[in-house]
């Protein structure tokens, strides 16, 4: 079911009335917006533009951070899919055509909200075409250098060979302390909150 719904919306995107043989992404990506930036990855190498796909997504994904008008468009339940999808066709956003034909069938589907969801997907995917494994490190107050350079030698530890990571840190002072670790398709929860919330549940049990 999975794999004829990605054929589906792989048609969708492409220019070929013709049903072409998918391209698998380089690694396999997971749900409904998975199989959207999977579609996506296989029309866009097809037509060997997936640099300018990826480019075309970064800027839709800022426009959506800060176009208001952009953004309440988006969200007005009050419009049609079939004219949000219209209006996203002509619009000259300057972008590829299989960018717009992505962006279009998102449209009409009513799955423009999970936008930016399936563009980071996307982003992963393509970081793995080119050897790269996305790394986010959540802490709960900045890392000094020396400890980012500690944190980035013992993450390398576990990349295969030819790979590079590409590590993001971002501050969340609600997990008192500890990590919270994203490395490609593996997530590690070492925060104090995490281990905070296990001992009052067990706590909670045992009374």
């Amino acid at each position: 079911m999975a794999s004829s719904g990605i054929g589906i919306i792989a048609r969708t995107f492409s220019s070929s009335s013709m049903a072409q043989q998918m391209i698998k992404p380089p690694i396999q990506v997971f749900g409904l917006n998975g199989r959207y930036a999977t579609a996506l990855y296989s029309a866009a190498s097809k037509q060997k533009s997936l640099d300018t796909v990826e480019k075309d997504l970064l800027k839709f994904q800022q426009l959506l951070k800060t176009d208001k008008k952009l953004i309440e468009f988006i969200k007005d339940p009050s419009i049609k899919r079939k004219v949000k999808s219209d209006i996203l066709h002509q619009t000259k956003f300057n972008f590829n055509p299989a960018t717009i034909n992505f962006l279009k069938l998102l449209a009409e589907n009513g799955r423009l909200a999970s936008a930016t969801q399936i563009v980071n997907i996307f982003k992963i995917i393509m970081a793995a075409s080119r050897g790269e494994v996305v790394c986010e490190v959540i802490t709960a107050s900045p890392l000094d250098g020396d400890n980012k350079s500690k944190l980035e030698k013992a993450l390398k530890s576990y990349l295969k060979k030819g790979q590079t990571i590409v590590l993001t840190t971002k501050i969340d002072p609600s997990i008192i302390g500890g990590l919270i670790i994203s490395i490609g398709d593996k997530y590690v929860d070492m925060s104090v909150a995490s281990k905070l919330k296990k001992y009052t549940e067990a706590l909670n049990q045992a009374i």
